[in-house]
Parts: structure tokens; C-alpha cells; sequence
């Protein structure tokens, strides 16, 4: 072979490989392992806690109680492909590349210095909770929810009129694929949910550049092969307009080149009882995860100001 063939077949081999990888990622991600605890980072006690999604699938997670009790309860659902910590991104296997850490943890103390008691859990496919694959980034994922409100709800410590919740990416998804199905999330604040092919075909032309666009379709086909849903089908607009009375706070960077402003506007419009959005300043998709866990105020003040009601 001349020098332009094997060049031919090097790039084509990379391709399959990098197609490969990233139907990998959307399907079944690799799982992240837990790298510490609330008590070891933060002194916080906690408690290992198992229960059932909705349709039986066992989840795990820490239930971190409040100093006085019954008291409110926050549920913070983290992003694909972290687990329920957040992410180390140091896994070039396991993370999506061009990933930044995210820990979550710093926002589950903010709330428990303000007396929330705290869950924070596995979604199904992640971390320690058992699978349901493919993964459907919050279509499905909403049985993890109901089943972890249903837990809640068993629990003496928690106020079952006072359940707020965080989500971060596909846990904003899932908040919002739940509010139709449940009146028990009184507050909700979702941080960068995104519509599945609109973050795909951004992510993917950020990182492979006009090569990824060939990427669409070949991952798309192995999605649906895998017992997925069209991504077409996976528009979480369709289930804002069902939120209700819920008071939503929407968060989304204006630097993220993954997701979508204009998509996330289009869930605030569509939701009844959406607040007016924080759109912060970033130059990367995380920028705004990082601004939620560093600005907990933000949303301790919107709890606050609506369960108060």
C-alpha cells in the first residue's frame, strides 16, 4: 500500500473506533467508582441507603439527614456519565472527553447547614445502583425518582410536603421528565437539561470538528439497536409543558458549546411555573455546573422563598 491508502485506512480505523466509543458512552457508560464520602470530605454523617425505582430496579445512595427534624429534603441527581458525587473526569475510558471535575458534595453541605436532609443517589446505570440499560437520559431515569421520593416518604426524618430537588444535566433531565407524574417535588431547580440530539450533534461537532456529523447516524442506529428510543423521541420540552403549579429555576451557561441556550429556553417557555432563569456567564459546559455548586445562595434562596408558601 502507498503512504495516501494507509492514511485512508488509519483515519477510517480511528473513526470506527471513536463511533465505537461514543455509542459506548451514550448505551452503557463505564461506571465511576466513589472516591469519598460525605463524612471523610466534609464530617457530614450520612447513611448507606438502598431502595427500589419504581419499576424495582435497586438504587443506591447516602441519605444525609438535617440537624432538626422532620425537615425539608433535597434530592440532587447528578449528570451522565458521572455517579452520585459528580466527576473526577480523570478516566479517558470512563468520561466523556473534554470533561472537567465536579463535586457535588460542597452543595449537599450548603444544604444541610441550612437543615435540609440530603439524598443523594446512583441513577440507574451508574455508580453502585443496577442497571437498566440503555441508558435514556431522564425518559426512564424518572422511576429512579418516583422510587427515591417513595423512599423519602417512609422516612420520619422527612416533611413529605417539603421534597425539593437539584438535577445537573441528565438529572435535570430526569426532574423533568418526573413533574408530570407527581405533585411531591414542591420546588425544582434543573441545571443545564438538554435535548439528547440537539447536545449529541453539538458535542460531537465541538470534538471531531466536520467529522462529526458522520458520527450522527452510525451512533444513532447503535443506540436503537440497543432497545433505545429514537433521540427524537427524547425531547424533554414535550414534559416541561406537564410540570404544573411546580416552581422551576432554570440553569444554563452561556459558554457552553454542548448544549443549548436556546434549547433550554425553550423548556422555560414551555414550563407553566418557570422562574426567571439564571444564565451565568461561562466558557464551558461546566462552568455552570461549577456555579451551582459555588453559588448554593441561588438556590437556597429559591427553596426557600417557595415552600415557604
Amino acid at each position: 500500500m502507498n503512504i495516501f491508502i494507509w492514511l485512508v485506512v488509519i483515519i477510517l480505523v480511528v473513526a470506527l473506533l471513536a463511533i465505537a466509543n461514543s455509542a459506548r458512552l451514550v448505551i452503557a457508560p463505564k461506571r465511576q467508582r466513589l472516591w469519598t464520602n460525605p463524612k471523610q470530605e466534609l464530617g457530614l454523617g450520612y447513611e448507606d441507603v438502598e431502595f427500589p425505582a419504581q419499576d424495582g430496579i435497586r438504587l443506591k445512595g447516602w441519605f444525609i439527614p438535617a440537624t432538626q427534624m422532620p425537615a425539608a429534603t433535597a434530592i440532587v441527581l447528578h449528570g451522565w456519565p458521572w455517579n452520585r458525587m459528580g466527576t473526577k473526569a480523570n478516566d479517558p475510558l470512563g468520561d466523556l472527553p473534554g470533561s472537567k471535575p465536579i463535586n457535588l458534595l460542597p452543595l449537599t453541605k450548603a444544604l444541610h447547614e441550612s437543615n435540609y436532609n440530603v439524598l443523594m443517589f446512583d441513577l440507574s446505570n451508574f455508580g453502585e445502583s443496577d442497571a437498566r440499560i440503555p441508558v435514556t437520559y431522564g425518559l426512564l431515569e424518572k422511576r429512579d425518582l418516583l422510587g427515591a421520593i417513595s423512599y423519602l416518604k417512609s422516612r420520619n426524618e422527612v416533611d413529605p410536603n417539603r421534597i425539593v430537588t437539584v438535577g445537573f444535566s441528565m438529572g435535570g433531565n430526569t426532574v423533568i421528565y418526573t413533574l408530570p407524574e407527581t405533585t411531591d417535588i414542591k420546588v425544582a431547580v434543573v441545571v443545564q437539561p438538554n435535548t439528547s440530539s440537539v447536545f449529541g450533534e453539538r458535542y460531537r461537532a465541538d470534538k471531531f470538528g466536520p467529522l462529526g456529523k458522520l458520527f450522527n447516524l452510525p451512533i444513532e442506529i447503535l443506540y436503537c439497536l440497543s432497545g433505545a428510543p429514537k433521540t427524537a423521541y427524547l425531547q424533554p420540552v414535550y414534559a416541561a409543558r406537564g410540570a404544573r403549579n411546580t416552581p422551576v429555576l432554570y440553569v444554563q451557561g452561556t459558554g457552553d458549546k454542548w448544549g443549548s441556550v436556546a434549547d433550554v429556553a425553550n423548556m422555560v417557555a414551555a414550563t407553566p411555573n418557570a422562574v426567571e432563569p439564571l444564565y451565568p456567564e461561562t466558557d464551558h459546559r461546566f462552568g455552570a455546573y461549577q456555579y451551582a455548586v459555588d453559588n448554593p445562595d441561588k438556590i437556597l434562596t429559591f427553596f426557600e422563598k417557595y415552600l415557604s408558601r
